[in-house]
């Protein structure tokens, strides 16, 4: 596969031949996260409770089989024969380092995304190398494995060090190699709450993410001087207005853009959240997009790198957040966007594959999963009803916002951060002791038949936003 490169706004091949990257993001497996997979918490936190409860070597056996089920050679035979060219591929760093051992690299991590890379390239779809979870938590949230809520990245030379470090021996090894379309460099930064998330106003760090991304990019082109570079926003990749021109070449800006019309509840097209959603509206919106204007500005290609549609909400309004994601592909193509979806598979929240209701592990974690909606503890999912414990911390944040007097316009946020830390912090901590239960008395055969729920096979296609794709990735 040729090596991939920018020229001016577009990405070409090595014969000057526009490539337009369109694929999907293979969420949950080399860096799990809770709604996808179905547990409760923070990864990290979950496997070391599982090792307590199961024993260490039971668990180890757990997490391998999992990652083998969750993604296979066949899912990427699937994904070529949709249509698509690209996969991202979210990777935690605790894959390839340890906290004990830093700057030692781990063969078996390595080689797992060598062997997911090996597929790729026989099938001929590109991959992009996406480092969604960083050495001191690059963000305060569930999907960098962090359960602190405090970012230790932005304010540690160490963590900074050892970032940059890790992505030098990721271009040891890929250097060369066609089948990786670039490296992302790190998902979703976070650099004006190092402390976690309070509803304040947010403040960027620029000239921190600035620097350290300069670092990065010098480290890895020492190394690798030709595959391209992703670089996202601050501030869950949505911030750009201060980040500096383009400074290297090969560089690609990322932008995560979720919105409205893909979560609801309301119609579409129609009213959501109090505005009114249509292809209209969406063409606005990514225009007023900071990634877009950027990459508009600097004549750079830009990549909607995260966006994406629910449908476990309700029954009635999925065609309505069908609509929105057709939509906002379709403003993708109109200008010349390069995208991949959130995400391939997951338990049921906005997968292309989600797996079978009736399946074994499914089965096994009803309760978890029902708990998990009572309590509200995967706090982003605002479609779903908030449950008495919710309501209940809800009456507990205002009462702290009459004391500190708290603007009306921040307690929205107020409440929903105070839920994240008691809910998604500590419940769902202590909700993880319940989940590694589940799997204590099962012998390692019995485990390994629970955990093929999530082989290609046994998923359900979401036939509907399959169409959808295909239509995009065959005749875009």
């Amino acid at each position: 596969m040729d090596i991939l490169s920018v020229n001016k706004d577009v990405i070409v091949d090595n014969r000057g031949k526009e490539v337009r990257l369109r694929g999907y993001c293979i969420g949950g497996w080399m860096n799990m996260e809770n709604f996808i997979n179905g547990y409760p918490g923070a990864e990290c936190d979950l496997r070391r409770i599982m090792g307590d409860i199961i024993g260490p070597s039971k668990a180890a056996f757990f997490f391998e089989r999992l990652l083998h089920h969750f993604f296979r050679e066949e899912d990427i035979m699937f994904i070529k024969e949709c249509g698509f060219n690209t996969v991202r591929l979210p990777v935690n760093y605790r894959h390839f380092e340890t906290d004990i051992e830093p700057f030692v690299y781990n063969d078996a991590g390595f080689g797992l995304l060598d062997t997911a890379l090996g597929w790729c390239e026989k099938h001929g779809v590109y991959a992009i190398i996406d480092l969604h979870a960083v050495q001191g938590w690059q963000n305060s949230d569930w999907h960098c494995d962090n359960s602190s809520r405090h970012s230790f990245f932005w304010t540690h030379a160490h963590f900074q060090d050892r970032f940059a470090a890790l992505w030098e021996e990721f271009a040891r090894r890929y250097k060369g190699k066609g089948v990786v379309a670039g490296y992302n460099i790190m998902n979703e930064p976070q650099t004006g709450a190092p402390g976690g998330r309070f509803g304040i106003p947010y403040t960027s760090d620029f000239p921190l993410i600035n620097g350290l991304y300069k670092k990065a990019v010098t480290a890895i082109r020492r190394i690798d001087p030709h595959h391209i570079i992703f670089l996202e926003g601050d501030r869950f990749s949505r911030l750009f207005k201060g980040f500096d021109p383009p400074f290297a070449e090969n560089l690609v800006y990322s932008s995560h853009n979720y919105n409205d019309a893909g979560f609801g509840p309301g119609p579409y097209p129609g009213e959501i959240c109090g505005k009114k959603w249509d292809r209209e509206k969406e063409v606005e919106m990514f225009h007023k997009e900071e990634g877009t204007q950027f990459c508009m500005q600097h004549n750079v290609p830009l990549w909607v790198g995260e966006f994406g549609s629910v449908y476990n909400g309700k029954e009635e309004e999925i065609p309505d957040r069908l609509r929105a994601m057709e939509d906002q592909i379709g403003v993708f193509e109109e200008y010349g966007a390069h995208w991949t979806a959130w995400t391939y598979k997951d338990v049921g929240t906005m997968g292309l594959l989600t797996l079978d209701p009736e399946s074994s592990y499914m089965r096994r974690i009803e309760s978890i999963l029902r708990a998990k909606r009572e309590l509200t503890t995967d706090f982003w999912m605002r479609w779903i009803p908030p449950g008495k414990a919710r309501r209940a911390l809800d009456e507990v944040a205002d009462i702290g916002a009459d004391v500190l007097d708290i603007p009306e316009t921040q307690r929205r946020e107020f409440r929903g951060f105070l839920a994240q830390a008691a809910l998604s912090g500590y419940m769902s901590g202590r909700m993880q002791f319940v989940y590694a239960g589940m799997f204590k008395n099962l012998s390692e055969t019995e485990i390994d038949r629970v955990l093929s729920s999530f082989d290609i096979e046994s998923c359900r296609k979401n036939e509907p936003l399959l169409g959808i794709m295909k239509k995009f990735c065959h005749g875009g």
